[in-house]
């Protein structure tokens, strides 16, 4: 039994792995295709709280997972996936194909209980379709990861020191910060995708990020705010910072100093009381972040827009039906575009999915009009499209989800300034904070962490507690400029699934304005 599991060891698995998956397997009766998917990820992290040590760990994962599909008429897909250790490195091969075998057997199963369901519901019974995938490319491939300190050189005394000072910075903005905490992670991870087809795909990826939280007191009451930092690099993300093109991150120390400094001002603010009719808002790059997240990502996703996601996380407005739909009508001004590309640079990035899919750019709103759900091979299948590669799980033992990646409202051509000062009676709306949409994802309301009143075309006063609230049909056809300020931001939470699987990606974009109601405190 190896001492450690790391992700050099996966050079020895690669070939005995993909001779099961591409031979072995196909010898199993009725099996139409099967993939592997197997993980390392070797992974360090502090955390710091009110300027003290609090926890620092240094560990492992070490998974896979199997879909195979199988059956006659009436195929079906099986799923497998598990979490493994040491001991099973020395044995990899016999635990994997066990694996195989039990997701045989369930696509088997699943396969003659929907003939059976076929035959016993009639009309609705056809409905009841064999699973199959929409093609694409077969790739034999090798991707590195980008990293100019490597995350396992990092000592987890140099991971606490970070989070420690960084806590501290916070802290020292203000007296009136009661509460403070810091983190600080990095982790490298390496990925193989094998595939009775012939995909044979080794993907490799360093993250870091730091997070950082404070709540300070005021004469208005407590105030919390809290924001992440991380990129696809190595340590250096916070010990340097990264800038390059829309991507502009501080290093850990000024992202720190900043999110004091933040909450000091924001909490001495007054609360917003917002007027009773709708108004002009200007909202900044940070808080589009989380709107085009909640408004555009998730209804964009078409296992949510198949209804798979209904009973426990909703539908989308996007698509009632396969025959009453968006697609291809008017939903947003024509100044409006938003796409989804892992082929940009963000956290969202890779060069392929989890079904071996080669990832593009999948535009979702073109010029105001609903162009592209985000799917993965079986969906497309149904919706008779080709793949755009959006098919990603939190960890390989888990079944892979439609999930956005980098999703940002493309920019305009506008100065930011300009905006604001077009505007004679209005609102500057910045950062987010908490979000509330709608099931459907047809409204929605979204906090933000700082609203500045416009008066004659300049900022005047601030307010602390505000948000803004509308339809989203209406929000997105009220909007009539859009800036050339497009930033991207890391997002390193976005939930989804049961269980729940907690994925990282960046979104972003310009200044835009528009016209919606403002919401206050409560």
């Amino acid at each position: 039994m190896p001492e450690r599991i790391t992700v050099e060891m996966l050079d020895a698995m690669r070939p005995k792995l993909g001779a099961l998956v591409t031979g072995q397997a196909n010898k199993l009766p009725g099996l139409q295709y099967c993939d592997l998917r197997i993980e390392v990820r070797e992974e360090k992290g502090a955390a710091a709280e009110n300027g003290q040590e609090k926890a620092s760990a240094e560990d492992y994962a070490f998974d896979f997972g199997v879909r195979v599909i199988a059956g006659a008429r009436n195929s079906a897909a099986g799923y497998y996936g598990r979490v493994l250790g040491a001991a099973d490195a020395a044995n990899i091969e016999s635990v994997v194909w066990d694996g195989i075998q039990q997701a045989h057997q369930r696509a088997r199963a699943s396969a003659r209980m929907k003939s059976m369901a076929r035959r016993r519901f009639s009309e609705l019974g056809e409905s009841l379709v064999a699973a199959s995938l929409a093609p694409v490319p077969i790739a034999q491939d090798t991707v590195p990861a980008a990293y100019t300190i490597d995350p396992r050189n990092v000592s987890l005394v140099e991971a606490m020191k970070l989070a420690v000072e960084g806590c501290k910075l916070v802290q020292a903005q203000s007296s009136n910060i009661g509460y403070c905490a810091a983190t600080t992670s990095t982790f490298l991870l390496r990925e193989l995708f094998l595939s009775s087809q012939g995909a044979d795909i080794d993907q490799s990826f360093a993250q870091t990020e730091g997070f950082a939280i404070a709540i300070c007191g005021s004469p208005h009451g407590n105030y919390d705010i809290y924001d992440s930092t991380g990129h696809q690099r190595g340590w250096e993300l916070l010990t340097q910072g990264y800038r390059q093109g829309p991507i502009v991150l501080p290093n850990f120390m000024d992202f720190c100093r900043n999110l004091g400094a933040t909450a000091a001002e924001v909490a001495a603010a007054p609360p917003l009381k917002p007027p009773d009719k709708e108004v002009v808002v200007v909202t900044d790059p940070h808080f589009n972040t989380l709107l085009v997240h909640e408004v555009v990502g998730h209804p964009s996703e078409l296992d949510r827009a198949l209804k798979y996601e209904t009973s426990y996380a909703g539908r989308s407005w996007f698509l009632k039906d396969l025959h009453d739909n968006q697609l291809g009508k008017q939903i947003a001004s024509p100044l409006v575009s938003a796409f989804s590309d892992p082929t940009m640079e963000g956290y969202g990035s890779f060069k392929y999915d989890h079904e071996g899919t080669p990832a593009r750019r999948a535009y979702i709103i073109r010029n105001g009009v609903l162009e592209e759900f985000l799917n993965n091979r079986q969906t497309a299948a149904i919706m008779g499209v080709a793949p755009n590669g959006s098919a990603r799980a939190t960890e390989a033992h888990l079944i892979p989800l439609i999930r956005m990646t980098n999703t940002i409202f493309a920019p305009g051509q506008q100065a930011p300034q300009r905006i604001i000062s077009e505007v004679e009676d209005g609102y500057y709306v910045a950062g987010h904070r908490t979000p509330s949409i709608a099931e459907s994802r047809e409204n929605f309301r979204i906090t933000a962490v700082k609203v500045y009143e416009i008066k004659n075309g300049q900022l005047g006063r601030l307010y602390r507690d505000g948000g803004i609230t509308s339809d989203t049909r209406d929000y997105f056809m009220s909007i009539d400029a859009v800036g050339n300020d497009l930033r991207v931001n890391p997002i390193p939470n976005c939930g989804k699934g049961q269980p729940m699987q907690a994925k990282r990606m960046s979104n972003g974009g310009p200044t835009m304005r528009g016209v919606a109601r403002l919401t206050g405190p409560g």
